[in-house]
């Protein structure tokens, strides 16, 4: 069976961009080993792919055809460097789908198939009659030439889905044979590939995106490994913070909904027996709940413990600028927390801004709390300093 490329590669989208596949086939396309060997590897496995063995009337041609335009260059090219055959290239239109071209290379000189033959050990294939296969393996000793046989197959026969999409490498394989062949040169390099049948064809592929950087490392398709490796980046970037933000999320909605729960508990607890019939403790954190429902458990623990104090403004203008910057000055002096609560208000005394907001006149009384190792001092000098002593 000939296994046509899929054209899809050629086609360009609404933005006329090529596919990443097509991208990758183009990189290949124009790299061209430097040792012989190395070149001969590489047209073994685009002929194993692509070639077919033709006999009509006693004559017999060497046929190769594909949609790729890049197959077909890179095919011709390496024709005339490694066996010095000048050939031509035939273009037609595919019968079913008009948009599409068939690029076609034909060897008909009888010597000249031999050469090919003996010095890529090919012969064809007694399964599908016609098409060709690797009779050894001796032109894939080197791991140059497994590479370089890797990236004949790819270009011939391969194919990478879009990597923004999901991660997806795959080879199709006519038969198993030349699969299992495949497979065993892909696992040299220590990447896990697997065959599966697909209809009449058998497909070795890689699903990992890690592995497929690797694949991609092993045909020398450097550019496309770096667009594959900044697209992997952003996209574990996203997913990391998608899941942070999942979690967060979900733990604030178990937050809340276990306030929520804890309030209406409270509020049950006030209506059916009143908080005079529980013990002090739970009294006064009941209290603190009802009376501060948006503080966590810590910030209501510190209330509890923090001392408090009620104390009157004696200052003559008020808390205004000048009085205020004092103040937080004398509240810095100390390493306890300490805050000043008027209403519902509750700032910490030892913030400029925060104090500004009260507006504290002379004569109106705040609460004053601290909690610390020093916080009895710092109610005592914060009082005096109130008390205008």
């Amino acid at each position: 069976m000939h296994r046509k490329t899929d054209w899809s590669e050629n086609r360009k989208d609404d933005k006329g961009e090529m596919s990443f596949s097509g991208m990758v086939k183009e990189e290949l396309s124009r790299q061209i080993g430097l040792a012989r060997h190395c070149k001969m590897a590489e047209l073994a496995a685009i002929l194993c792919s692509c070639g077919k063995m033709e006999c009509f009337s006693g004559d017999s041609k060497l046929k190769i055809q594909t949609e790729n335009e890049a197959v077909a260059r890179k095919c011709f090219t390496l024709l005339q460097k490694t066996f010095n055959i000048e050939t031509k290239i035939f273009v037609r239109e595919n019968s079913h789908l008009k948009r599409v071209k068939v690029y076609t290379i034909e060897i008909t000189d009888p010597e000249e198939i031999q050469v090919i033959f003996q010095a890529l050990r090919l012969v064809t294939n007694s399964i599908d009659q016609g098409t060709l296969v690797l009779s050894d393996m001796l032109v894939v000793q080197q791991n140059c030439c497994k590479r370089a046989f890797i990236r004949g197959a790819f270009l011939a026969s391969g194919s990478i889905s879009d990597p923004e999409k999901g991660y997806h490498f795959e080879i199709v394989c006519s038969d198993a044979k030349r699969a299992e062949q495949l497979q065993t040169i892909i696992r040299s390099f220590s990447v896990d590939a697997k065959i599966v049948q697909r209809k009449k064809s058998h497909v070795v592929y890689v699903k990992e995106g890690a592995q497929i950087v690797d694949m991609l490392a092993v045909m020398e398709a450097n550019v496309a490994l770096m667009d594959l490796e900044n697209i992997r980046i952003l996209k574990e970037m996203r997913n990391s913070v998608n899941r942070k933000v999942n979690c967060e999320t979900a733990n604030i909605n178990k937050t809340v909904n276990a306030a929520v729960k804890q309030m209406e508990d409270i509020k049950l607890v006030r209506q059916k027996i009143g908080f005079e019939q529980l013990n002090e403790g739970l009294a006064q954190v009941a209290e603190l709940r009802m009376q501060y429902p948006e503080a966590t458990l810590k910030e209501s623990r510190r209330r509890i413990i923090m001392i408090k104090k009620p104390i009157t403004i004696n200052l003559s203008t008020g808390l205004e600028a000048r009085p205020v910057a004092q103040l937080v000055q004398v509240a810095s002096q100390f390493n306890s927390e300490i805050y000043v609560e008027i209403g519902k208000k509750r700032v910490n005394a030892k913030s400029i801004m925060g104090m500004m907001t009260l507006g504290l006149d002379a004569g109106e009384e705040i609460t004053l709390s601290a909690n610390g190792e020093d916080e009895e001092a710092a109610m005592a000098g914060i009082e005096q300093y109130l008390s205008n002593q």
